[in-house]
Formats: C-alpha cells, sequence, structure tokens
C-alpha cells in the first residue's frame, strides 16, 4: 500500500458537481493505492502512520486555534485531533519504466482495492480522527490549499 500525504489548510472532493467531503482549516489530504500484493494486514498500519506522522508545526497550530496534546516542535495529526480527506488513487501504481504511457497492472482492480481502502479509512476512525473522503471509482475534483508545501509518500 502507498499513499501519499499532503498538510493542508483546507480540502474538499466534489463528484457530479457536489461536494461530498470537505474540511476547513489544517489536516491531511491523503491519496491512497493498493497494489495487487497488498492485503488486510496493511491496513492499521498504514492508518497508524497517517494518523502520527510528525509534518505539523506546534506553534503554528496553536495560532491557527487548535489545541496541541503535544509539547514537541513537530506534531501530528493526532496531536491536534486534525481532520484527513482520504481519497482512493490507484494511479500511485503507475509504471513509467517503459516510454510515456503508463502501465497499472501493479495497481490493484477495484473488487481487491476498494474493501482495502475502506478498512484505511476504519482504522483511521478508530484511532479518532474525522474522515472525509470522496467516492470510490467515481471522478473527482479535489481541491486543496498546500501548507508547506509538505508532501510525503508513505508506503507499507
Amino acid at each position: 500500500m502507498r499513499a501519499i500525504v499532503q498538510r493542508v489548510d483546507g480540502a474538499s472532493v466534489e463528484v457530479d458537481n457536489a461536494v461530498i467531503g470537505a474540511f476547513t482549516g489544517p489536516g491531511l489530504l491523503v491519496l491512497i493505492g493498493v497494489s495487487v500484493d497488498d492485503d488486510e494486514t496493511k491496513c492499521a498500519i498504514l492508518a497508524d502512520k497517517i494518523w502520527k506522522l510528525r509534518i505539523f508545526e506546534s506553534a503554528s497550530l496553536k495560532l491557527a486555534g487548535k489545541k496541541v496534546t503535544s509539547d514537541s516542535v513537530e506534531v501530528s495529526a493526532a496531536d491536534a485531533c486534525l481532520p484527513i480527506l482520504a481519497i482512493s488513487q490507484f494511479t500511485l501504481f503507475a509504471d513509467t519504466s517503459n516510454g510515456r504511457r503508463p502501465t497499472w497492472q501493479q495497481a490493484a482492480r477495484g473488487p481487491q482495492a476498494e474493501p482495502l481502502v475502506n478498512e484505511v479509512l476504519r482504522a483511521l476512525r478508530d484511532l479518532g480522527t474525522q474522515v472525509e473522503t470522496g467516492k470510490f471509482g467515481a471522478e473527482m475534483r479535489i481541491n486543496a490549499v498546500c501548507d508547506g508545501p509538505m508532501t510525503v509518500t508513505l508506503e507499507v
């Protein structure tokens, strides 16, 4: 499993010109990709890494009016109970090693990927976060205000 995690100051996702998931203020935009080799054992591990990834500055969050439960300079979404917008993204497993046209052979298809993405979302919610989502397999428009920018790739 692979996740692209962006520190944002607000994010939303639209399907058919309707916002179906959004939050304002500091949080994370997370794109989640599932490979053909992935299974349920990786879901909770990925969720924990996302939730505890220390990419926020404590002082900035306090200035934004967020309560931070850690005394560290660098804190996680967990330390300030920040929201997450999570989007399934099969293109994270694109293979571009042969030419300019990506292939998707390593990306899991819907019947395998959707339950695993849903399990990551469930695990994030169980950790205590507000999780907004897109719609699996739909054409989506994602809007975000990147903060930093700070973008990190996680793999399990």
